[in-house]
This record gives C-alpha cells, structure tokens and sequence, in this order.
C-alpha cells in the first residue's frame, strides 16, 4: 500500500476537477501523504519477516501495527494504483487455489495481501520509468532492511548507481526485485501460475481490471486493455 501511495500519480497532475465536490476520494501522490507512506515502508521493511516469522515477538508486531496505521494515513488520501486495479480479479476469478494456513475453508480464496503483491513486480517495473526516483528510493529501503537484517552484504546494484541510472526503467527493476525479496522471505506464492491461473486466464483479469478506475487512473503510467495483459503475462511466471 506505501508504495503504491508513494509512487501514484501526483496530485497536480490530474485532470482539475470543476469544483471541489467533484474531487475524487483518492488525489494521488501528494507531499503530506509522501510522509506517511514512507514512514511506513520504512518500519514494515525493517519489521514485517520478524512479525510472520516469530508472531510471539511482540515489539515487531507493534511497530507492524504502527506501520499499518501509517500507511493508512497515506493512501487514504493518496491511494493506490495499478497493484490493487489488478488485485480485485485475481481475488475474484480464482479457481482452485487455497492458501496455507486456510484449512478450515470450503472454497477456494487468495488473501488481500497475496492477490496485490502477486502483480507487484511486474507493475513497478512498468511504473518506474514515470517517477524513477521514487521508485529507486522505495527500492533502497528495502535493500538497506535487508542488510540490516544480515541477509544481504550489499545493495546489489543499486550500489553501483549512486544517484543516477544509466535508464529511467532500471529503477522499476531494481524495486521489482526487492519486492521479490520480500515475497520470498514470507514464502508468498510468486507468480499468477502459483495460484492457479494460466496464459488463458489473460484475457479475462485484463477485464476485470479495466473499470476499476477509482484506482487504476492513479497509475503514473497510463494502461488500456493491451498493456493490462502484457502485465498480467509478466506475472504469471515471475520469480
């Protein structure tokens, strides 16, 4: 949600409403919610594999809430964008899947949380050559957890870059893999395929994504029907 919020389309770069009753729910980025957003990555990277991982540790569950609010805070206003538009089909079409830990339910179900992260890779990397640096910024602190946590000696190449990059497109790159991090440090299915869908299925969750305009119009990035399937197609086999 933090990410998202942060690398939304900006406020000021949407279409003027004619008057303030017109204003849409969610503005897009904007410089009060860029705060929170990022104030909540930044304890959620740091703490969120010791929350799942030791929930008896209840400082990192506390700061995991305090993250949780902080975000909320930021995308209340800000809102999200292309993750979640392509979240709800994922959530609503699926077939067979059934997540671990679900034993006790009768009918198949992928999680909020999995459902949004599923398409996360594939969307920053489309998304970063929009706001490069807000993207390499959201990158760097998930890098700079992990090393904190010991699991990393480096930031991998986001060391080699300094402040710059040799293509505006590098920056979603190197956010996709960290989000790759994070999914297979809590064991979060990679990929659409590891939820049951198959290339088939395309064409299918590119339409139930297309009327999701409430958040897909916060894209920095505009898409249509074509671009929703070639995301969707990055997905299936990501990891």
């Amino acid at each position: 949600h933090a990410i998202e919020s942060y690398t939304a389309l900006p406020y000021n770069e949407r279409p003027k409403p004619p008057s303030p009753l017109h204003r849409p729910a969610y503005q897009g980025s904007n410089p009060i919610s860029d705060v929170w957003s990022l104030h909540a990555l930044r304890i959620a990277a740091k703490h969120l594999s010791q929350a799942v991982r030791h929930p008896e540790n209840w400082k990192a569950r506390s700061e995991m809430l305090l993250a949780a609010a902080a975000a909320g805070v930021g995308f209340g206003n800000a809102g999200v964008h292309l993750c979640h538009g392509m979240s709800y089909p994922v959530a609503s079409q699926v077939k067979t899947y059934v997540p671990p830990g679900y034993d006790g339910v009768d009918h198949p179900l992928v999680p909020h949380g999995h459902s949004v992260i599923v398409n996360a890779p594939s969307v920053f990397q489309y998304t970063g050559r929009a706001a490069p640096e807000r993207h390499l910024e959201c990158a760097r602190i998930l890098a700079a957890a992990r090393d904190y946590k010991g699991t990393r000696g480096t930031l991998d190449g986001m060391a080699k870059v300094g402040n710059s990059l040799e293509s505006p497109d590098d920056a979603g790159k190197y956010l996709a893999e960290e989000i790759r991090h994070v999914m297979m440090d809590l064991n979060v299915p990679l990929g659409l395929k590891a939820l049951g869908y198959k290339e088939e299925d395309i064409d299918e969750l590119a339409d139930g994504t297309l009327p999701q305009h409430r958040v897909t119009k916060l894209s920095p990035r505009p898409v249509g029907r074509e671009k929703l399937k070639m995301l969707f197609r990055d997905a299936l086999d990501d990891g």
